[in-house]
């Protein structure tokens, strides 16, 4: 199980990177990457995902000091924090950043 406070430390540490497709969604989302910084130092763990085929993983829910909900999936690689994807969490899938839409 991931741990927030070993998230936070990667983020403060910049011992973490960005998959290719955070990267992509990122800039599909018109993030900065200290927008998710800030989220992430900000944020709490809404979902673990500890049977993930590539290895433990979880959502951090938070907020950007501008006031955007971002959501980041974040995981380990070795030592380091990998952030797996980010996004804006909005409808039909979120209803709002902390609660997902009945499927």
């Amino acid at each position: 199980m991931m741990d927030i406070k070993w998230i936070i430390n990667c983020i403060n540490k910049e011992n973490y990177f960005f998959s290719q497709h955070a990267d992509k969604e990122r800039m599909n989302d018109n993030l900065l990457i200290v927008e998710i910084e800030e989220s992430i130092c900000a944020g709490s763990i809404l979902e673990n995902y500890e049977d993930d085929v590539r290895g433990s993983s979880c959502l951090v829910v938070g907020f950007s000091q501008s006031g955007i909900p971002i959501h980041s999936v974040c995981g380990m690689s070795g030592d380091s924090l990998v952030i797996i994807t980010v996004y804006i969490p909005t409808p039909p899938k979120f209803i709002t950043p902390y609660e997902r839409a009945k499927k």
